[in-house]
């Protein structure tokens, strides 16, 4: 079309410089400089053709150059490239910019000034190098790009060298403003498309100049520049890999940038095939591609630069798995990039296989890329030397693949990638590599931190470990073993500290450390090692699955002690490292691990470095029992600084030394294991004679330095808290039992020294408070203590009691006669509140403790006229300086007297208050007056008011912290159950007060159990229970509304349910048993309790099952986890739930009245629920929420059925067999259909009832009929106990029979198995009567057995008759909860999170065990079968085959194309702007489709027109792009395409648009005057229109096309989807266009 314009132009005027002249004149639009160019261009070819050089033209270019095209680009600098432009859009203005570009080249050749060129690129050159947001940037390369060709080489080369500098550093740079997107990025994308390439034709220096800053030091892959850099080199790629062919001299080639022999190249395209910028990966693959190419084509050898850094490599020893470094020949590691010809077929298929897999992976399918990963086995295969077990290709490039695997947006293909890195070293062993551990400690870890791979197989069992942790174990003790031992230590310690570089979930690091802990014992780290170590345990804390957290801590203990090196690190070192466990979660005495710990130490005390304690005292030579001992000296030692010192020590340290001393008593009990008790007597008390010595002095010395006492007695806390073994009796441990003995022996002095610091008024401080806290524990110990040897009235801690009872009471009951209060007198009170607490605390879980009588003392009149919830006044502050005489205390002691400080002391003071309250509540709750009234004159007013005492308690909930509250939860349970008749409204305000402080509580351990427990005792007492029920009052309805909230709170807090349940069954079953006629009248109001436990059970999220099955597999591990022994099984899985329930119904005794109305009800309101779930939805999926209801309703049934009666079974039925019609699963099938059959055994006389179910019409029954067929093939068990079988079976044969014709093939298969099943006990019988009938039977039986073939007709005979419900399953003898819950369950193909196993209703203790606990277990064959031995054995057999092929012989390749070429630099860009950044291969197909509406069609036709090479797509909105619909089809291919937005209104005025710039308009549509596609033929510029779905093109359209096409059909319908359509014609169009181009493939 220009050529022709062109001829036109010059044949209305043949002087050049008037045509010119005249172009110049005027507007500087798009149109008119696209027009000078194409002129110039025609000139300069018919100058180059004619051989002039003279004349006119040489004068005429350079004015036209100087005049008009140099001014106007002149003009375009002076504007920022991305700021607004009044004049022109900066569509228009680019495609000036680019116009005038062309124009002046042709300029400066036709005028053959060479300085003019020079002249115009120096002073681009300085707007370039004035950075990319100066003005005239965007203006200078295309200045650059124009001039360029015009340098030239020898006497400008200094100016191309500059020119090329600048235009590398700005197309890697982006300007250097650090900018990845915006103009920046158009800078680099400009720069590297248009000027760099033209630069490069220059050759020499330039060339030269280009290569060079491409590879510099300062431009490696690191420098986060790589998308640029591979935008350049893809488009260079050309210029900087040698050309093939022997037309240049082998001198001048060499010459040439060879990019294949820069290490920084290959490193910069190994980045690429890793980057998260899919058109960046693509670029990396075609420079690789090119270079293979362009090896195999030169045919020469080639071999890439060494790399910085180290060049020995270790191989594999011959002789033995492991590595030795070859010292005296070192060896050079492989090359980044090397070329053989005489290894030419093995390289390029290697190259092959590689670049096939890496883009296969771009395709994020896991079915197409899995046969691809064995061609990554033989990758390997061809990368290691078989002669001398060296790597021969760099292992950096496997890396590659594996990187971008684990990188992958699929977490299946993820998760494929990981397994398949870990398997390596199953089949082979591969040489060492420094980049393959770099690999493991960066990507693979990174990957493995992704707790979903931890995810259990399909098909394996609960609890069982996770694959992928498995293999991860194998492969890191593979690894790590055949580690060269220098290189070992560094692995293991950068492993370890990598482990720590990041936030990880529970479930990754426990399998990262399980996996370290079964590395070989080997000497690999020091201190750095173990601080790491500790460091790791640290990141463990940040979880809350405490199982888990505890379960790492075991596993990183046993690392620490399998892989130090006790040379390097110190008995100090290993106690302070100790400390960062958890005890109460992993390292509890009597565990395994803590005897794993001791045998360590007494094997290696001797080798530890010497401690620096130690060494101060003269020891050289390091035994634990001496560090020990010298541990205690220096800990009971009282440093001068600390005299002056007012704050409690920090527990550290006495936690440190206890552990230490019961570890070195252990370890030498090891070490005279037969010695005995004595012995151990010895050890111990050589350890403690310090410490026992300075208790001894507490009651007599007191002058005793404060944080003297303080130490000595959180040490002995420490001790008596350690030593208490875990898993087994304490009275068996001699240990225990001694220093049992110590301590009491300090008794007395300890106790004198207590009650003096208690009652002396010697605590007068805010930090004091702390000690007191320490005190009283320390009390209670001793308590303990006494009490487990037998209590004596005379012995001292009875009379430190009494002592301290008094003494507080006294402090408590004292005025301050109307003075202002001291900090020291409320310090007291707060001291004196807190041992009353103690005191009642310890009398009320101690009943030896408590008086005869129950006879009011001082201590109960005390309590029970205690003013509640009052709170004390803060003391002034100079009240508060007088008793803080330390200095360092004052800012503290203001600190904590502040409003909030001293708030929290308040509060604390209230909650002593309720804690003695609840004691005196439990031991006079007789005496609460159950009406409520006022006593006149009462002995106990808390007792005997307790409306004012229950509101105080509301008060009370009100003050304290929620972590405060459990005392006022204990009161609400004494009184509620009195108060609820006559204040039922008080009662309700105290439930809704107290649920939202549980509702308001976070999961945690500590706080919100005990108190939700506490809640639920007095809520749901049994009594509370049985007046709300008796008065149906408001409590009642409110209670129930706390029910469900609670059920509502279990699904996102696991284990609430769980609360309730146990409770309340346990509760019930005592109340049943302490009444004659064993009443459960309360339960069966609230019989929606038991039906809500019965089908309980969440549908977890995926990351939610994956903990609970981790969590399992850690429970099964049993003692060999110290995790399990140290911490106790809460049982709060969703599992346990039902178990309670199941447990809870097993103990009814269907004879008891009450017990009996229980079940029933229960049994209806359970067939009610169930065809409620029915109604609601009518169909539902396998494994949905719905379908284990339903399942859960029929497991509940089953096992109420042996105590329904036959009236009650009556009245149910109907509905029975009403639920067999239901559409169901397959699991509740079977239950439905057991059922049936053990109420038919059990109950004849519904046999009648039975057979009216085969007499529904038939449209009704259709396929559910094979429930009742499949009842009637366990006719002979049902026919059991009947006298008279031959009317049954005649029936049953007359009805299967009947069914034996169906034209449905399932039920014809079900009624032959029945048919078959009846004649065989009628053969047994031999029944005369059935004669007649024995024709047809044989011959149906005889027809079925003889089928022909191997169809899936005879495939499924056999596999229902082998199907355990017919071959094996027995409806009586196999009757018990393992076949209800856990086989049947198995067998039909349930979720695993459905199957409870019997061995859980066996550890949940919580509800008894009933009498007959045998039904509990299977006695049969059906719990050996496996789902495999029924299921469809046909199905993925073929897909089995073929996965265990070693290499699949074709693979799925998607077509990737790639355009090789630069892009044109005078292309007529009006959309080709964006394809050609992209550097794709453009057509010049418009495919429109704005009369389109549906997203889906639009999506695929955009996922087409870019496959396709579509230039533009035209819609009616562009708002389509976001929606999903779209997006799904469109698979992101909006990214690569232009699209254009034409509503349909401007369609017509589009269209005559396009036909004046040349486009032939051709309509998809069948007209009068269609085209035939297959003859017609495409012009290169087509546009074409799609229609509408339903009206197609509208007639007014039509009116503008140049043709219509259609496409020809041979079937009936008279039309095609629109996008088919569309796709069709595109297609068509670009096979045309492939063919005139030649490029079409053979």
């Amino acid at each position: 079309m220009e050529w022709v314009l062109a001829e036109a132009l010059l044949s209305q005027s043949r002087d050049p410089r008037a045509l010119l002249g005249a172009l110049c004149q005027g507007e500087a639009s798009a149109e008119r400089v696209e027009t000078l160019r194409f002129l110039l261009q025609r000139l300069e070819d018919e100058e180059a053709r004619d051989g002039g050089g003279a004349g006119a033209l040489p004068e005429a270019a350079r004015e036209v150059a100087a005049g008009y095209l140099v001014p106007l680009l002149r003009s375009l600098r002076g504007r920022p490239a991305g700021g607004p432009d009044p004049g022109l859009q900066p569509r228009h203005r680019r495609r000036v910019l680019r116009a005038a570009g062309a124009a002046l080249r042709s300029c400066a050749r036709l005028a053959g000034a060479p300085q003019l060129a020079a002249a115009l690129a120096e002073e681009a050159l300085r707007d370039l190098l004035a950075g990319w947001r100066a003005p005239g940037a965007e203006a200078a390369v295309e200045v650059l790009a124009a001039v360029g060709p015009c340098l030239r080489p020898r006497e400008d080369g200094p100016l191309l060298e500059r020119v090329a500098g600048a235009a590398v550093a700005l197309a890697l740079g982006g300007g250097g403003d650090g900018d990845e997107a915006g103009p920046a990025g158009d800078a680099a994308a400009l720069v590297a498309g248009r000027l760099l390439p033209v630069l490069v034709q220059c050759g020499g220096a330039a060339l030269r100049a280009v290569w060079g800053g491409l590879a510099a030091p300062g431009t490696s892959p690191g420098s986060g520049r790589v998308e640029e850099k591979l935008l350049v080199l893809s488009s260079l790629a050309e210029k900087l890999l040698p050309e093939p062919g022997g037309d240049r001299a082998r001198s001048a080639r060499e010459a040439d940038p060879d990019a294949r022999r820069c290490w920084r190249f290959w490193r910069t395209v190994q980045a690429g095939l890793g980057q998260a910028d899919a058109l960046t990966r693509k670029r990396a693959r075609y420079l690789l591609q090119r270079a293979v190419e362009v090896s195999a084509e030169l045919g020469t050898d080639c071999t890439c630069g060494p790399q910085e850094g180290n060049v020995a490599q270790y191989r594999l020893s011959a002789t033995s798995a492991s590595w030795i470094q070859v010292i005296l020949l070192p060896q050079p590691r492989p090359s980044l990039f090397w070329w053989s010809e005489k290894k030419k077929d093995e390289l390029l298929k290697f190259w092959e296989n590689y670049i096939l897999i890496m883009e296969t992976l771009e395709g994020n399918q896991i079915h197409v890329i899995k046969p691809v990963l064995p061609k990554l086995n033989n990758l390997f295969e061809y990368a290691v030397s078989e002669e001398n077990g060296c790597w021969l290709f760099h292992p950096s490039w496997h890396m590659c693949i594996y990187k971008r695997m684990f990188e992958s947006e699929n977490k299946i293909l993820t998760k494929e990638g990981v397994i398949h890195f870990l398997e390596l070293y199953e089949t082979k062993i591969l040489p060492f590599s420094p980049e393959f551990s770099e690999f493991i400690i960066g990507p693979l870890m990174d990957a493995l931190s992704e707790s979903s791979l931890y995810s259990r197989s399909p098909g394996q069992p609960i609890g069982s470990c996770s694959p992928l942790g498995l293999k991860l174990q194998k492969f890191l003790v593979t690894y790590i073993s055949l580690l060269p031992g220098d290189i070992k230590s560094n692995f293991l310690l950068k492993f370890i500290r990598k482990m720590t570089s990041r936030h990880w979930c529970a479930v990754p690091i426990l399998f990262l450390s399980k996996a370290l802990a079964n590395v070989p014992k080997y000497k690999a780290l020091g201190i750095d090692g173990l601080l790491a170590l500790r460091d790791v345990i640290h990141c463990t804390m940040i979880t809350h699955q405490i199982l888990l957290r505890g379960a790492a801590q075991c596993y990183l203990l046993q690392t620490a002690m399998n892989l130090l090196d006790v040379e390097k690190v110190s008995l100090s070192d290993v106690s302070t490292f100790l400390m960062s466990l958890r005890q109460e979660e992993s390292l509890g005495r009597g565990t395994s691990l803590w005897t794993e710990l001791c045998d360590w130490l007494r094997v290696n005390e001797s080798y530890f470095k010497p401690s620096p304690m130690c060494s101060s005292i003269g020891l050289h030579k390091t035994s634990l029992n001496a560090y020990v001992k010298s541990l205690i000296q220096e800990y009971v030692k009282s440093s001068a600084w600390e005299r002056e010192n007012c704050f409690m020590p920090d527990w550290f340290e006495a936690k440190l030394v206890s552990l230490m001393v019961l570890l070195a008593v252990d370890v030498e009990g090891m070490k005279t294991q037969y010695s005995g008790k004595q012995r151990t007597e010895n050890v111990l008390r050589i350890f403690l004679d310090p410490l026992l010595d300075v208790l001894m002095k507490f009651g007599t010395n007191a002058y005793m330095p404060l944080l003297k006492t303080d130490r000595c007695l959180q040490l002995l806390l420490k001790l008596l808290n350690t030593c208490r073994l875990k898993g087994s009796s304490a009275q068996d441990d001699e240990v225990f039992t001694v220093l049992q003995n110590f301590v009491m022996s300090t008794t007395e002095s300890i106790s004198e020294f207590i009650l003096r610091r208690l009652t002396m008024n010697e605590l007068n401080s805010v930090s004091d408070l702390d000690r007191c806290h320490l005190y009283l524990m320390v009390l209670t110990e001793l308590i303990n203590l006494h009490l487990k040897v037998g209590w004596k009235r005379g012995n001292p801690i009875w009379r430190v009691i009494s002592l301290l009872k008094n003494a507080s009471i006294q402090h408590l009951q004292e005025t301050d006669s109307g003075q202002e209060p001291t900090l020291g007198n409320q310090i007291q009170r707060v001291v004196s509140m807190a041992a009353l607490a103690m005191v009642c605390e310890a009398i009320d879980q101690k009943p030896e403790l408590q008086l005869d009588s129950l006879h009011a003392g001082p201590l109960e009149s005390f309590l029970s006229s205690l003013q509640l919830n009052q709170t004390l006044q803060k003391p002034h502050a100079e009240e508060q300086s007088s008793y803080a005489h330390p200095s360092q205390c004052t800012s503290v002691l203001e600190e904590s007297s502040s409003s909030q400080g001293w708030g929290k002391i308040v509060a604390q003071y209230i909650h002593d208050q309720w804690v003695c309250l609840s004691f005196l509540l439990k031991k006079y709750h007789t005496l609460i007056p159950s009406t409520g009234s006022e006593i006149l004159e009462p002995f106990l007013p808390a007792v005997q008011m307790p409306i004012r005492t229950l509101q105080s308690a509301l008060e009370a909930l009100t003050v304290l912290s929620s972590d405060q509250v459990l005392p006022v939860f204990h009161c609400l349970k004494v009184l509620v159950p009195k108060l609820l008749t006559s204040s039922e409204s008080l009662c309700m305000e105290s439930f809704d007060m107290a649920w939202k402080i549980i509702s308001s509580l976070s999961n945690t351990q500590l706080i919100f159990w005990p108190n939700l427990k506490a809640f639920v005792q007095f809520v749901f007492d049994n009594k509370v229970l049985t007046i709300a029920a008796k008065i149906k009052g408001q409590a009642y309805f409110k209670i129930k509304e706390i029910m469900y909230k609670i059920i509502e709170m279990s699904a996102i807090k696991t284990g609430v349910f769980n609360t309730l349940i146990s409770y309340c069954c346990q509760s019930w079953i005592v109340s049943a048993s302490n009444v004659s006629h064993g009443s459960l009248s309360s339960a069966k109001n609230y019989s929606e309790l038991i039906l809500e436990a019965c089908i309980f059970g969440t549908v977890f999220r995926r990351d939610q099952r994956l903990v609970q099955d981790v969590q399992t597999f850690i429970e099964n591990l049993g003692h060999d986890c110290a995790a399990n022994i140290v911490m106790e099984n809460t049982k709060r899985e969703d599992h346990y739930v039902r178990i309670c329930a199941i447990k809870f119904l097993c103990l009814l005794d269907g004879s008891n009245m009450s017990h009996k109305l229980f079940m029933e009800d229960l049994a209806i309101k359970l067939l009610d629920k169930d065809e409620f779930v029915s109604k609601s939805k009518k169909r539902y999926y396998v494994n949905s929420l719905q379908h284990r209801v339903k399942n859960r309703i029929w497991q509940t049934l089953l096992v109420l059925f042996p105590r329904l009666d036959q009236n009650f079974l009556n009245g149910i039925i109907d509905r029975i067999f009403q639920a067999g019609f239901t559409n169901n699963q397959a699991s509740i099938k079977y239950f439905i259909e057991w059922i049936i059959i053990l109420i038919l055994h059990k109950f004849p006389q519904f046999l009648p009832k039975f057979w009216d179910c085969f007499s529904y019409g038939e449209e009704n029954l259709k396929t559910s009929i094979c429930t009742f067929l499949a009842v009637l093939s366990h006719l002979d068990v049902v026919t059991q106990n009947i006298p008279e079988k031959k009317l049954i079976l005649k029936q049953a044969l007359i009805v299967v029979l009947q069914w034996c014709f169906n034209h449905n093939f399932s039920v014809r298969l079900y009624a032959l198995v029945a048919l078959k099943k009846l004649w065989t006990v009628c053969k047994v019988l031999n029944v005369e009567e059935f004669d007649a009938l024995t024709p047809v039977i044989e011959s149906s039986l005889h027809q079925v057995e003889s089928m022909h073939g191997a169809g899936n007709a005879k495939k499924n005979w056999q596999r229902i008759q082998e199907h355990f419900f017919f071959a094996t399953f027995h409806p009586l003898k196999d009757y018990c909860l393992e076949t209800i819950f856990y086989i049947l369950p198995r067998l039909s193909g349930l979720i695993e999170d459905e199957w409870i196993t019997i061995d859980k209703f066996t550890r949940f203790t919580d509800v008894p065990l009933d009498a007959g606990f045998q039904w509990y277990l299977s006695q049969t064959q059906l719990s050996k079968l496996k789902p495999g031995d029924w299921s469809q054995q046909d199905i993925g057999t073929n897909l089995v085959e073929a996965d265990n092929q070693a290499e699949w012989t074709d693979v799925q390749k998607k077509i990737i194309p790639w355009n090789n070429r630069v892009p044109d630099l005078d292309l007529e860009l009006l959309f080709q702007d964006r394809a050609a950044r992209l550097g794709k291969s453009i057509s010049r197909l418009i495919v429109v489709a704005s009369l389109i509406d549906k997203p889906t069609n639009l999506g695929g036709l955009c996922r087409t027109c870019e496959v396709f090479g579509a230039s533009a797509l035209v819609v009616g909105s562009l708002q389509c792009i976001s929606d999903k619909q779209f997006q799904h089809l469109s698979v992101s291919a909006e990214q690569w395409l232009p699209l254009v937005e034409v509503k349909p209104p401007h369609l017509i005025d589009y269209l005559q648009q396009k036909k004046t710039e040349g486009y032939t308009i051709i309509g998809v549509e069948q007209t009068a005057k269609s085209l035939d596609l297959t003859q017609y033929c495409f012009p290169e510029k087509s546009l074409l229109l799609l229609g509408n779905e339903r009206e197609g093109i509208p007639a007014n359209l039509i009116q503008q096309l140049d043709v219509c096409v259609e496409i020809p059909q041979q079937g009936i319908i008279r039309s095609l989807n629109v996008h088919v359509s569309g796709a069709l014609l595109i297609w068509e169009y670009t096979r045309q266009q492939l063919l005139s181009h030649g490029d079409a493939k053979p």
